[in-house]
């Protein structure tokens, strides 16, 4: 049994962190630890440069696997929210924020109820044009091995819920290679949303032949990209975003 097993529903973390797994919705625990310390931070009113711990305190409070707890780590510096420093005096710090991460980060903060998710999914979807054509003309070698990485994870994925959170996974990577941070930290922050929500599969006679549709529309996407063809791009996000 892991670690993580053993940790119980609402687990201690150092300085007043609680990872309530059950209360949270289904993120991955990474998610909701990621959550916890930004909830800390707010709590106690922490400002750029104040310390938050190291990696191994966070590990021994909260009993998850170093691996979750350095994927944690890895959500809230891609998000801008925590500094890592190395060496002996190291350790978690919280970053100097400027406006396009305190956006996201109110993006973030907002309940996602019915008509927020709803949002979310509408701005997402005017958004998705510009992230990827962005990304197209960025791609490289080293982003198409991952994306293709992510469209092989979505294929193997064992149920809808999976599969919906490895697309999320695949345009958060998309994302981050558009060059527009602005684009880039709304889009991100509408996957938050979109994070947060229950994906269900309904509205559809045959779910396997859905499921085989849509990973056919992100396939072409990402060989879209891939190619750095912007009108194909084009096409494609066109076809992504189609109802049904």
């Amino acid at each position: 049994m892991t670690d993580e097993a053993t940790a119980g529903r609402a687990t201690a973390v150092p300085r007043g962190f609680a990872v309530d797994l059950a209360a949270a919705g289904p993120r991955t625990r990474a998610e909701h630890l990621a959550a916890a310390v930004e909830a800390r931070i707010r709590a106690e009113a922490l400002g750029p440069g104040d310390p938050i711990g190291t990696i191994e305190e966070i590990r021994a409070g909260s009993g998850f696997a170093r691996a979750t707890v350095n994927e944690a780590v890895r959500l809230l510096a891609d998000r801008g929210v925590l500094r890592i420093r190395p060496g002996r005096r190291g350790g978690l710090f919280v970053a100097d924020q400027g406006p396009v991460v305190r956006m996201r980060r109110t993006l973030l903060e907002v309940r996602e109820d019915p008509s927020t998710v709803a949002d979310a999914v509408e701005l997402r979807n005017e958004l998705e044009q510009l992230i990827d054509v962005g990304a197209a003309r960025r791609c490289g070698a080293a982003g198409a091995r991952t994306l293709r990485d992510h469209l092989a994870t979505m294929a193997d994925a064992p149920d809808w819920d999976g599969f919906v959170r490895a697309n999320w996974a695949l345009h958060e990577q998309l994302a981050g290679l558009c060059p527009n941070a602005m684009a880039r930290a709304v889009y991100l922050g509408t996957l938050g949303h979109l994070g947060a929500a229950s994906p269900q599969l309904g509205g559809t006679d045959d779910p396997v032949a859905y499921r085989a549709a849509r990973m056919q529309v992100h396939v072409d996407l990402v060989e879209a990209v891939v190619g750095g063809d912007e009108a194909a791009v084009r096409a494609a996000v066109v076809r992504h975003n189609a109802p049904g």
